[in-house]
């Protein structure tokens, strides 16, 4: 396993990776995730941490970002769910599935990526309520 790369954010917002000794921005983080590191965000000030509020905040900078249009039925059903919440919903959705997401590193493999993602979007737009 991969040491968890830790990263500072600061009161001004910065964040700064302390294995690269540099700032970062959310995209930069984005990519070390994607590179499969593990990574801890805490708050400089006040030593939480606050990993999870800082990839929420990456995956809506990225949703933001994206050329294609949103899927408004997923987030709504996301809203519905029990808990509210988008891990609440995939959670449930584990859960009522049988499965979880996690997945061997030989299937996340590069190669295998594009399949994965278009048949997990794919399942999930044409999929119906489940609650």
């Amino acid at each position: 396993m991969k040491d968890v790369r830790i990263i500072k954010r600061y009161q001004n917002r910065k964040l700064y990776d302390t294995f690269q000794s540099c700032y970062v921005t959310l995209e930069e983080i984005a990519q070390i995730i994607r590179e499969g590191h593990e990574i801890q965000v805490i708050d400089n000030k006040s030593k939480n941490d606050i990993t999870y509020m800082t990839q929420i905040q990456l995956l809506f900078d990225q949703e933001r970002k994206s050329l294609k249009p949103g899927n408004t039925e997923l987030l709504k059903r996301v809203i519905r769910s029990e808990e509210g919440t988008l891990t609440g919903y995939i959670g449930g959705l584990e859960g009522k599935l049988n499965l979880t997401f996690e997945m061997p590193a030989a299937i996340i493999a590069e190669d295998f990526k594009p399949a994965f993602v278009a048949g997990l979007n794919s399942s999930m737009e044409n999929s119906t309520t489940l609650n």
